[in-house]
């Protein structure tokens, strides 16, 4: 009984607590005016989750999760210049008269001055100043990655064509951001394509929804006429597994052959650089180191398109049910689109993209967001017919922060492409509760992320 009524004086202490937050907060406009409001609106915030934490202990995890999703709903407040009282604004103001007791100045002696202030440079100042110093490339570096990249391609391409000659590969194509005006920084990847060449009528592709995996960013490459063509009759055959071309098992032939068939060190020193597989990753990267820069290079064995069908699908190393189906890959018909809308209006999506992707590589609470999470997020705001001028970047900076701040809260930020792909899907709830509060933290002090 003691016990019951000790709950129930709390609860009538609560709602006498809530029923003076409310009569305040529905007073305040009244009274001190929309920033005003805005402000008491945040410490009463703070108070309550400050009460509430005292009476109901949580773990620290969980307060940080609550805080970034509830604080988001509340706009950034302006800082209120303290007004000076009416009788200031109505008195003139008299000069100081001299004081007698005052030590004359010397005339030899000239006042020393006082150091000028420093400048506060604006949102807009700052990110074209990040932009200057962390991500614009030079121009020597460029060029000679992509002397790098295309001779590593002729060198790898001859020596496919010797240890597989009975394997059909087209040409191998260097590509990728480096080659589209897209690189932010040495982190970003030098993509090498290497073709599969299918023979025409003996396969078709399936989309991976309609396989067991039920996984629609992937596609299956089904072996078809083989009641006409039997198994065998095509060199990819070797590859099949249940009557599909298995990416798992291309994979692991070719990342043998990476790691323990190529002379490396012959090749980098025809190249004057070193050449070393990487392999603390299942993806076939080629870490090169030259005197002037470093750069990694993706091997990508890819099936270019079946039956007419303009999808590029990449030899991925996915788990499950999925390993042995295709990724579709999006990067080219992205970066074609982002091209396309900043020619049109000769506006700065890609200059955006790129500050997003130095933003996050530069803080380890964002490290989480990749290229293709930010791709997304600046092609959803791209479509918008708003100002995508210099002048504008600054704003366009902070709305794809908003966006992304909506997107986690939602646990959802689908494929501009293929919208039942959730680019999300893969975040654990406390990646994203981390990645939440450092972006909250990041929108209401910008400056903080460059």
């Amino acid at each position: 009984m003691a016990e019951f009524s000790q709950k129930r004086g709390k609860r009538r202490s609560d709602e006498g607590l809530g029923s003076m937050v409310d009569f305040l907060l529905a007073n305040a406009r009244l009274v001190l005016g929309v920033g005003g409001a805005a402000v008491l609106g945040i410490a009463t915030l703070a108070v309550k989750r400050f009460i509430d934490r005292a009476t109901s202990p949580r773990d620290e995890d969980d307060t940080k999760a609550d805080s970034w999703k509830e604080l988001s709903l509340l706009k950034a407040t302006p800082h209120l210049q303290p007004r000076p009282p009416p009788a200031a604004l109505s008195q003139p103001v008299l000069p100081l008269a001299p004081s007698s007791s005052a030590p004359e100045t010397d005339p030899e002696v000239t006042p020393q001055l006082s150091s000028p202030a420093p400048l506060c440079l604006t949102l807009q100042e700052r990110l074209l100043a990040f932009e200057r110093d962390r991500v614009t490339i030079p121009a020597a570096q460029v060029a000679l990655a992509k002397q790098l990249a295309g001779d590593i391609a002729l060198e790898l391409q001859a020596y496919f064509r010797s240890k597989f000659p009975e394997l059909p590969f087209g040409a191998f194509v260097p590509g990728g951001p480096l080659y589209d005006g897209l690189q932010a920084g040495a982190a970003d990847h030098v993509r090498l394509l290497v073709p599969l060449v299918l023979e025409p009528g003996l396969w078709s592709l399936v989309p991976g929804v309609d396989t067991v995996a039920r996984d629609p960013r992937c596609w299956a490459v089904r072996r078809t006429q083989l009641e006409f063509c039997p198994r065998g009759s095509s060199p990819w055959d070797r590859f099949l597994v249940g009557g599909y071309l298995s990416s798992r098992v291309l994979l692991e032939l070719l990342r043998k052959a990476l790691a323990a068939s190529v002379n490396w060190p012959a090749i980098g020193s025809l190249l004057g650089c070193l050449i070393r597989p990487s392999m603390a990753s299942e993806e076939l990267l080629l870490e090169v180191q030259h005197e002037r820069l470093e750069l990694t290079v993706a091997v990508l064995v890819a099936v270019p398109g079946v039956d007419a069908d303009d999808r590029l699908l990449l030899a991925w190393p996915l788990e499950g049910l999925a390993g042995n189906l295709w990724l579709q890959d999006l990067y080219p018909v992205e970066a074609a689109r982002l091209r396309a809308l900043d020619d049109h209006d000769a506006g700065t999506r890609r200059r955006l993209l790129l500050l997003l992707c130095a933003v996050c590589r530069g803080c380890s609470a964002l490290g989480q967001l990749g290229r293709g999470h930010l791709t997304q997020v600046v092609l959803r705001l791209g479509e918008d017919n708003v100002d995508w001028t210099e002048e504008a970047l600054g704003e366009r900076f902070l709305q794809a922060l908003e966006l992304l701040i909506g997107s986690l809260e939602q646990a959802s930020l689908p494929c501009h492409f293929n919208p039942s792909v959730n680019l999300f899907s893969s975040l654990r709830e406390e990646e994203i509760d981390d990645i939440g509060y450092a972006l909250y933290s990041g929108l209401q002090e910008p400056e903080g992320l460059l």
